[in-house]
C-alpha cells in the first residue's frame, strides 16, 4: 500500500468544486448517511479534509468515515452475516481481501449504468469484468539507491545475477500482498507459470539473505541497509523529492501493483450513494487529484499526466497499463497457508 502526502489538499479540492463532477443532482435520499471506509493515519486525514467535503458537495450526503484495514472490514462483514443489512454500503480494500468477500457473496456485481466513468477505465481496473472497480493503482517496480549501485537494474532477474545486490536486497514478506506477488512472479520467470511455486521458492532461496518488512521499506533504503527492493513508484518519488538519491525502473519482466478495489455490498443501506461515491472516485477530476497527492497511476483513460508530474508518475497510459503481471488472488487466498509455510521456511534463511 502507499501513503499519501498533503500538499495543497484544500486548494486542489477547491479546484474540483468548480468541475462537472460537482454538478450532479442530489439524490432524493441525500440525507441518508454513507459509511466510507478508509485506512488510518495520513489516509484518514486526507479523506477527512479533502475527499469527504468534495463528495458531500457533489451528493448532499452525510458521510461517516470507518477507519480500518482489509482484515477489519472482512471481519465486520462476516460478523453481520450474509443476508443481513451490512455495516457498509461500499468498501475500499486491496483486491486480495475483496476477492474473498466477493466469492463469499457479500458484494453485488456493479450496476454499470450507475457508474458511467467505468466505461473509461483501463482494462486492468475493470475487476472481474464488472464485478468491481479499481480506483487506485500504485505500480511496483525496482527501486534502488543511485549512489550505491554501480550497474542499475534492468529487470527482476538482476536480483539474482548482479553480485552487488547480494545481502543488500529488501523484500516485502509474505504478510504483505507484495510478498505473495513476488512468489508468483518468480515462479512465472523461472518456472512454467505463476503457480509453479516449488521452482519459485527454490529461486527465492538462492537470493540468500534478504531484509524483509511487512510495510515500511523506506527506512532500510534511506539508511543504506538495502540498495534495491520492490518499490512503489510513488514512494520512490517522495523519497527523491526529499533529497534521497533513488530511482525506480519498470522491470523487463513486468510490474507488480498495489490496488484499491471499490465494491458495493449486498443489501447496501445507501446503495445509490455508494454508486455515486465510486463514480466520483473514478472520475477524471478525482483521479487527477489522487494522482497529484499520492503519485498513483490514473485508472481513467481520459486522464493525462501533467508535465510537472511525469517524473513522479511515469507509469501511465494504455501501453504502461499492459505491463502489469496478472496475479491470481483466488488461488493465493486458497493456498495462503502453504505459501506462508514455504516462505517462512526458505526465504532469507
Amino acid at each position: 500500500m502507499f501513503e499519501p502526502t498533503r500538499r495543497n489538499v484544500l486548494t486542489a479540492m477547491a479546484g474540483i468544486a468548480g468541475t462537472s463532477i460537482l454538478q450532479m443532482p442530489a439524490f432524493a435520499q441525500a440525507t441518508r448517511e454513507l459509511v466510507v471506509t478508509v485506512y488510518g493515519g495520513v489516509w484518514e486525514k486526507f479523506w477527512r479534509e479533502a475527499v469527504v467535503p468534495a463528495f458531500q458537495k457533489a451528493s448532499s450526503a452525510q458521510v461517516k468515515l470507518d477507519v480500518g484495514f482489509g482484515r477489519t472490514y472482512t471481519a465486520n462483514m462476516r460478523a453481520a452475516g450474509l443476508n443481513a443489512t451490512p455495516p457498509y454500503s461500499m468498501i475500499m480494500m486491496n483486491e486480495v481481501f475483496a476477492q474473498v468477500l466477493r466469492e463469499e457473496g457479500y458484494f453485488e456485481r456493479l450496476d454499470l449504468a450507475k457508474v458511467p466513468n467505468y466505461a473509461d477505465l483501463f482494462p486492468i481496473a475493470k475487476t472481474g469484468d464488472g464485478a468491481a472497480a479499481v480506483g487506485m493503482i500504485s505500480p511496483i517496480g525496482l527501486g534502488y539507491r543511485t549512489d550505491l549501485v554501480r550497474r542499475p537494474p534492468k529487470g527482476w532477474k538482476d536480483l539474482w545475477t548482479n553480485p552487488e545486490f547480494k545481502g543488500r536486497t529488501g523484500l516485502y514478506n509474505i504478510v504483505n500482498s507484495a510478498g505473495k506477488m513476488m512468489v508468483q512472479l518468480t515462479s512465472k520467470m523461472y518456472g512454467k507459470d505463476i503457480y509453479d511455486i516449488d521452482v519459485g521458492f527454490r529461486k527465492l532461496a538462492e537470493l540468500g539473505k534478504v531484509l524483509q518488512t511487512d510495510f515500511n521499506m523506506s527506512t532500510m533504503m534511506a539508511s543504506g541497509e538495502i540498495v534495491i527492493a520492490p518499490y512503489d513508484f510513488g514512494e520512490i518519488a517522495r523519497l527523491r523529492n526529499q533529497g534521497l538519491p533513488v530511482d525506480c525502473i519498470v522491470p523487463e519482466e513486468g510490474m507488480m501493483l498495489w490496488d484499491q478495489t471499490f465494491s458495493v455490498t449486498k443489501n447496501a443501506p445507501a446503495r445509490d450513494l455508494a454508486y455515486q461515491y465510486i463514480d466520483f472516485i473514478l472520475s477524471p477530476e478525482a483521479q487527477l487529484l489522487l494522482m497529484k497527492e499520492f503519485f498513483v497511476s490514473p485508472v481513467n483513460s481520459k486522464v493525462s499526466v501533467p508535465d510537472a508530474l511525469k517524473k513522479d508518475v511515469p507509469v501511465a497510459g494504455a501501453d504502461m497499463m499492459k505491463q502489469f503481471v496478472a496475479f491470481d488472488w483466488a488461488w493465493v487466498n486458497k493456498n495462503n497457508e502453504e505459501l506462508t509455510k514455504q516462505w517462512n521456511a526458505v526465504v532469507g534463511k
